[in-house]
């Protein structure tokens, strides 16, 4: 699941910026946490009561996770505003204006394809198989009380004005809400109606820019250079 969250962008010099929509995936960023928490109490803990080579390691593993599990968890995120979108994955920050996103897909990830023929993975928009399941319930049980009450307000129809007008108002309700939609699905929809309405904008001109987390990479090769060093030797 995701949540959008207002975000002010930075200014640009070319005139006035749209707030960005924020998604990122809560259950993913709770987990991280965790798993964080747990690495950073096992390592400490090692460094302060191990002996030998044990504190170097646990520094080593330390440089090592916490970079890492932070980039797969708590980092991912999609910001979006009227110009363009930006997709911070775990190792990676692509900045898609929106003509030269050429579409979205939602299969087993959801993912944006550029005009260039770039296919990015939207770490922070994860695709729940189950939350699609239980929506899909919902929408069976909604359609089925549909259908009940179109069935009764005709019968109550027959016995007077005011059973016709409340069976018409149930079924009106249920076309104006429109089908359930897992969470991921509902933000991969406005995603796409934010990129149909401004992909022909003046301001959304320009090219994709991708950059790499050195912040999350330096790290993480550094760890596992130590800790390869560390066990080598013994």
């Amino acid at each position: 699941m995701t949540t959008p969250e207002p975000q002010s962008s930075s200014p640009q010099p070319s005139g006035p910026v749209s707030k960005d929509r924020v998604y990122r995936s809560p259950a993913g960023i709770s987990g991280g946490v965790l798993v964080l928490a747990l690495a950073l109490w096992l390592g400490i803990d090692a460094l302060v009561s191990g002996d030998g080579n044990t504190r170097w390691k646990a520094l080593a593993a330390l440089v090592f996770l916490v970079p890492l599990v932070a980039a797969y968890t708590v980092r991912p995120a999609v910001f979006a505003n009227d110009d363009r979108m930006r997709v911070r994955n775990p190792l990676r920050v692509i900045v898609l204006p929106w003509a030269q996103v050429e579409s979205f897909r939602s299969a087993y990830t959801n993912e944006v394809f550029s005009e260039g023929g770039g296919k990015y993975q939207l770490w922070s928009v994860p695709v729940s198989l189950r939350g699609r399941k239980k929506a899909a319930r919902q929408e069976d049980r909604r359609a089925a009380g549909g259908s009940v009450g179109r069935r009764r307000g005709g019968v109550l129809g027959g016995m007077g004005q005011f059973g016709s007008r409340a069976g018409g108002a149930g079924a009106a309700a249920v076309e104006a809400d429109g089908p359930v939609r897992a969470e991921a699905d509902k933000v991969m929809d406005e995603l796409r109606e934010l990129w149909e309405a401004r992909k022909d904008a003046a301001g959304s001109q320009g090219e994709v820019t991708v950059r790499w987390a050195y912040e999350i990479v330096v790290p993480v090769v550094a760890g596992a250079v130590a800790l390869g060093v560390l066990f080598g030797v013994g």
